[in-house]
């Protein structure tokens, strides 16, 4: 929505800041026109005094000088008086009273058309022809009868500026008329004004007009523009307030960015607040649910977004379906792995009876024998398969059927070998660490401890008993298994040594090599032999540590 509107707003934006330079330019112009057209009105009033100041010479006065001038002066707007002088500068006839001046023939007006030139117009002719700022313009006049002369028009300055009810002007424009001093002459209202324009008439005196913004002595920000009047002495400005924030110049611009704007805003607004109550308050709702059902909680259900949207409720429905779904998949497989775990029970269970048969026959055969060593190889051969027929009813008794917990089983195998034995009375200790092994490494691990109890029961604890240990133990990535015995039997280092090098050694060489192990036997400080496991322990404790 936001990028929809965006380009609305900037078109606006673009057009409301174009439109409000065309009004600033134009009222620029306005100004700028008016300044020009001052001094138009005072060029052509100045050339209006030249023509009738010709009219006025000598043969068209005739002797009623002074009540032709007033009868003039008082037709033509505009003038203050108008004045005749003779050739060494008194006054001839006059439309008003003229003050006196001892030096006016030595003024530098008088004689400049006494040296020829036909017109002089002067701000500073020496006195005050009026009771006001007045331009002084005066021409030279030659007839026959009477030689040289001049006749001088006095004009307002008040008469050269613009009319300030000129509707082409902004409001509350001001006028001021200055001299090429920047000092200000006549003025509407010279607050309106800075203190100092002397660069405006610099720049309008070289550029023929100037127009440019600064402070009036209220600290108000006003437009001015500046025109030359006559040459380079005098100079129109015109003054007029700057648009300010809330002016027609401004509003007209900013109501055209603003109410875009405020329709923007309100438009993402609305939006925002219909998505929130109407599809944001229910997607999350539903992530709730589906977080639920990450967890593994599919019993929950969407009632609420009953309420919702109809294509919320729609994907509500969904997720709903998609959790019956997963719960009835749930239940199959794990009615699939209980069904699998009681066949594989029954399978270790039946192995493990089987093996049971097996070593029933053995015992049986054994008996028959005579052979004393028949009968131990056959002894030994039902005691590997005990061991087995362990594994596998420690499989199908445990809580998993893939691992066995190796504390318990150590201690069900030694008693199994232990009990029924011809011999002294044997103790026995178990100490291990607690772990859950797979079956394919717990078999040959059970099959080195079956070697190793054998061979302690056969050549140290056979007669008069003794302590069998037996110590598991995990340490830095390695399991350990160490069988001791304390030598209570007092067998012979010659059957001793044959029995190390026999069948069993050779049996407990390959157990280890099946566990990427090693073994050795080694003589222990309690006077008898230790048989020592070491291999890989990649399985985990029994605890889950």
């Amino acid at each position: 929505m936001a990028l929809a509107l965006l380009p609305v707003l900037l078109l606006g934006t673009g057009q409301s800041l174009l439109a409000f330079q065309r009004e600033a330019a134009d009222r620029q112009a306005v100004l700028q026109s008016a300044a020009q057209r001052s001094a138009a009105t005072a060029r052509a009033r100045m050339e209006a005094a030249g023509v009738l100041l010709e009219t006025l010479g000598p043969g068209a006065i005739g002797m009623d000088c002074s009540r032709r001038l007033a009868d003039i002066r008082r037709r033509l707007p505009g003038y203050a008086n108008l004045i005749r002088f003779d050739r060494i500068g008194r006054v001839a006839c006059s439309a008003e009273s003229v003050p006196a001046d001892a030096a006016r023939r030595d003024r530098a007006w008088f004689r400049r058309l006494a040296a020829g030139d036909t017109m002089v117009v002067t701000l500073d002719p020496g006195v005050s022809y009026a009771s006001e700022p007045s331009l002084f313009t005066a021409a030279r006049a030659y007839e026959p009868q009477t030689g040289f002369s001049v006749l001088a028009a006095v004009i307002p300055l008040a008469s050269l500026r613009p009319e300030l009810e000129d509707r082409s002007l902004p409001r509350g424009s001001q006028v001021a008329v200055v001299d090429h001093e920047g000092r200000f002459l006549s003025v509407t209202d010279e607050k309106a004004f800075p203190l100092s324009v002397k660069s405006w008439i610099d720049r309008a005196g070289v550029r023929g007009s100037y127009l440019g913004y600064g402070f009036d002595r209220h600290a108000v920000r006003r437009v001015y523009s500046a025109a030359p009047l006559v040459g380079d002495d005098l100079f129109v400005i015109l003054s007029a307030p700057s648009a300010g924030l809330f002016s027609t110049a401004w509003l007209d611009p900013l109501s055209g960015i603003v109410f875009p704007l405020i329709a923007f805003i309100v438009a993402l607004v609305a939006v925002f607040f219909a998505a929130e109550r109407g599809v944001g308050r229910w997607i999350v709702y539903l992530q709730r649910i589906a977080a639920i059902y990450a967890r593994g909680r599919f019993t929950v259900r969407p009632l609420q977004a009953e309420r919702a949207p109809p294509e919320i409720r729609e994907l509500a429905e969904t997720l709903d379906h998609m959790a019956a779904t997963i719960v009835a998949r749930d239940a199959t497989l794990h009615e699939n792995l209980d069904q699998k775990d009681a066949l594989m029970r029954e399978i270790h269970h039946r192995v493990k009876n089987n093996l049971q048969v097996i070593s029933s026959l053995l015992s049986m055969q054994e008996r028959a024998l005579g052979d004393p060593a028949a009968r131990m190889a056959m002894s030994d051969t039902r005691q590997r398969i005990t061991a087995l027929a362990l594994i596998y009813r420690a499989l199908y008794q445990g809580p998993d059927i893939k691992h066995v917990d190796l504390k318990p089983f150590l201690e069900d195998l030694i008693g199994q070998l232990l009990a029924g034995e011809a011999g002294g009375h044997i103790r026995t200790e178990v100490r291990a660490d607690r772990l859950a092994i797979d079956p394919d490494k717990l078999a040959p691990l059970a099959l080195f401890a079956v070697e190793a109890v054998t061979n302690a029961q056969k050549h140290a604890l056979q007669n008069a008993g003794g302590t069998l240990t037996v110590d598991f133990t995990l340490r830095d990535g390695e399991a350990e298994l160490a069988i001791a015995d304390d030598g209570g039997g007092g067998v012979a280092s010659s059957a001793e040594s044959s029995q190390t090098a026999g069948v069993g050694r050779t049996l407990m060489n390959a157990f280890a090599r099946q566990l990427r192990g090693k073994m050795t036997l080694e003589q222990n400080p309690m006077g008898g032999l230790t048989a020592r496991l070491v291999f890989p322990m990649p399985e985990v404790p029994a605890d889950g540590t």
